[in-house]
């Protein structure tokens, strides 16, 4: 459909042919980012508006629908502090970064390794009568469209959630960071907690026939912590991979690398990882497997192979059960393998941009063992000291290895951590959408299994608090909650919030459990906690 007297140039958007999932044809909008010429033809680079940026990739001219072709508009010059016409046109993008930068500028200059502190506001609280029945009067509660944000973004603003009657029963530290409160659990194994009364959030459980109910009581005018907007007062400038919203350079709009070969995977980059330039124009980038250098040809791996004497990822194993295998590594004393696996976990984790210092971070990577040696799986990456209770940076699992319950194994593993250190944490935000997804299965499963094997003590309702269902699992109480919303299980009956466990909740959550094979056990686990702000510079 391409007409050749028509001059298509960067920025144009029209409809462009390719396969859905269904392997059908359709035309969705896209706009071209770049135009390049081969012998005998053009390509053109195109981006499907709407669509994830690991779907981009270069089109030949008869994929191109030139009837609806858009024109890039051309933008307005804006006026100069004289009142002259300036070269620089306005879009509403560089209006939200310039007042971005406004506020970075007039707050004082953050220390490493913390954020802005964002204005503390309340969540707005709205009636759940339209889920319940429009007759009872309800209290306020966070809405289910706020709870979706908070399962996102819990930990961007500032909370007034706080329960006074646990910290009577319980002498838990609190300190503040950011005006976040944190709450700082004893890391002794197996610890008892006291009974809880008062106004802390109190769950009973109703056995009836038909349907299975949990019932949850909620004090009203509890906050989540979670952002309205989804945008932090300023990026965080610590991570190995830290937040990315600009995607103002073309070039790393789009791919760089075609194809990297990793052990007995090829594996296609979904995303614009800095590799060196010289190795961009390669058909084919070689890692190896066990160091995950990069090399420019097999001739050159090969060489390297006979002198490679890792089999497995550097670090301590920590774990190990059949065939899966936990390895921590140091990003300060193992910095160029941990830097290696930032540029590897960059080609397919948009939402970042490549941080090099890696001293301040762990990394956890997943292994599957077999007669050659230990080959990566995934990983996930951790701050040594956060200030705001995370206990993922970045999380990965690679694409051979995807939808096989390895995410969920690595989410599992970054709490059993959690458990052992004896605090609640919860993934540094903004979690890509596939990660979200798997966040979001994972507290509602692991929500659900507490809530379900809860039993009834002298002929009563059995009773479990928010806070007692974050300790046993060390979910961040805020992502309880959003959890507890996201699955639309809070109804109000007789004066109190309840949970109300439908037959289909349970059928899907035991259909789900069935099919999950892989769980972490604790006693292959042989990991001791490091008190990082003793250790001067890590």
């Amino acid at each position: 459909m391409a007409d050749s007297s028509v001059e298509i140039v960067e920025g144009c958007r029209l409809p462009v042919l390719r396969k859905n999932q269904e392997n059908e044809d359709e035309w969705p909008l896209a706009e071209i980012l770049s135009v390049k010429d081969i012998p005998g033809r053009k390509l053109y680079y195109v981006h499907y508006i709407d669509f994830n940026k690991r779907l981009d990739e270069w089109v030949t001219p008869d994929r191109l629908d030139l009837k609806k072709l858009q024109f890039p508009k051309k933008e307005a010059k804006t006026p100069t502090k004289n009142g002259l016409p300036g070269s620089r046109p306005s879009s509403p993008e560089r209006e939200v970064r310039k007042s971005l930068d406004l506020n970075v500028q007039s707050a004082s200059a953050p220390s490493r390794g913390k954020t802005l502190p964002t204005p503390k506001r309340k969540a707005e609280s709205v009636s759940l009568a339209t889920q319940v029945t429009a007759a009872i009067p309800v209290p306020s509660l966070p809405s289910s469209a706020e709870a979706s944000q908070a399962s996102v973004y819990p930990a961007m603003r500032d909370s007034s959630f706080s329960i006074k009657s646990r910290e009577e029963h319980e002498p838990l530290t609190s300190l503040s960071t950011n005006g976040t409160t944190r709450r700082l659990i004893p890391s002794q194994p197996g610890r008892k907690r006291k009974s809880c009364g008062g106004t802390d959030e109190i769950v009973k459980v109703f056995q009836n026939n038909n349907p299975r109910c949990s019932t949850v009581y909620l004090p009203p005018g509890e906050d989540s912590q979670d952002s309205s907007d989804g945008i932090p007062s300023a990026p965080r400038m610590t991570g190995s991979l830290v937040s990315d919203r600009s995607h103002d350079d073309i070039v790393t709009r789009m791919k760089n690398i075609d194809c990297i070969e990793l052990g007995r995977h090829r594996l296609k980059p979904w995303y614009f990882s800095p590799y060196p330039q010289e190795l961009t124009t390669l058909p084919i980038l070689y890692l190896c497997e066990f160091c995950l250098k990069y090399l420019k040809s097999l001739k050159c791996l090969q060489r390297h192979l006979t002198k490679c004497n890792l089999r497995h990822p550097p670090g301590n194993e920590i774990y190990r059960k059949g065939t899966i295998s936990f390895f921590e590594i140091d990003g300060r004393k193992n910095k160029t393998y941990s830097q290696n696996l930032c540029l590897l976990a960059k080609c397919f984790l948009d939402h970042k941009t490549l941080y090099y210092d890696t001293d301040p971070f762990l990394f956890y990577v997943m292994t599957e063992y077999d007669s050659k040696g230990f080959h990566i799986v995934g990983y996930f990456s951790k701050e040594k000291e956060s200030t705001e209770d995370y206990n993922v940076a970045c999380i990965l699992t690679l694409p051979p290895y995807q939808r096989r319950g390895y995410g969920k194994l690595l989410i599992e593993f970054s709490y059993e951590l959690s458990k052992v250190e004896g605090k609640t944490g919860t993934p540094e935000k903004p979690l890509s959408d596939l990660g979200l997804l798997s966040y979001r299965s994972y507290w509602s499963q692991t929500i659900l299994e507490i809530l379900m094997n809860l039993k009834s003590e002298n002929g009563e309702r059995p009773q479990i608090t928010i806070n007692e269902i974050s300790e046993i699992t060390s979910v961040k109480k805020e992502d309880v909650i959003s959890t507890l919303q996201y699955l639309n299980l809070i109804n109000y009956y007789k004066g109190q919030y309840i949970l109300t466990l439908s037959e289909d909740i349970v059928e899907g959550h035991e259909r789900a459990m069935q099919k999950r094979h892989l769980r972490i056990d604790s006693k292959c686990l042989h990991f001791t906690p490091k008190d990082w702000s003793k250790r001067g510079k890590w």
